[in-house]
């Protein structure tokens, strides 16, 4: 009877753990602030989905071993799971695509990134905007193009402590997307 009920007992936390849901976005913020504040980081969000090819550039190239050490010194990263396919919409955060539109990303496809600091306040956000202006442009995703990269990298050197030797680095790592 002990062996059934330990068997039932733990293919039902086995099924709910698998069939478990992602955690809120509101919930990943949460967590990556509190994280964020004890590291003394900024907190990097991308939105992203399991079928986007230039989320998963960016996620390589931010994962390198070029550019992870120089990122991770200064930015805690946390992904946030929006317009996946039908089939796999139980990978979406709940709340993501909300938040994502909260944030003016809406409209502007994936990955879509925001910047904050350890209180939820935010510093900047992927819409491209010349420099010295407030204006927001198209959005930067995955920085490929030249005007991307730029508008990335400055995004970097006005929301963290990061060299200007090491945006270079993380630019470099961009430029290899499309040979620039």
């Amino acid at each position: 009877m002990k062996k059934a009920l330990f068997t039932l007992a733990f293919l039902l936390l086995t099924a709910t753990i698998i069939h478990a849901q992602p955690p809120s976005a509101t919930d990943v913020l949460k967590e990556a602030r509190s994280v964020a504040a004890q590291e003394k980081k900024k907190v990097f969000i991308i939105f992203h989905a399991s079928w986007c090819g230039w989320c998963h550039k960016m996620d390589t190239i931010l994962q390198s071993p070029a550019v992870a050490p120089i990122f991770n010194k200064y930015y805690l990263t946390r992904h946030i799971t929006v317009l996946e396919s039908e089939n796999k919409k139980n990978l979406e955060n709940p709340g993501g695509k909300a938040f994502m539109d909260q944030y003016h990303g809406g409209n502007s496809g994936i990955p879509y990134w925001l910047v904050f600091d350890e209180k939820g306040s935010l510093l900047a956000d992927a819409r491209i905007r010349k420099e010295g202006s407030d204006e927001p442009g198209g959005n930067s995703g995955c920085p490929a193009t030249k005007e991307e990269i730029d508008y990335f990298t400055r995004t970097l050197r006005a929301t963290s402590q990061i060299t200007a030797e090491e945006a270079e680095t993380i630019a470099k790592a961009f430029r290899t997307i499309r040979g620039l």
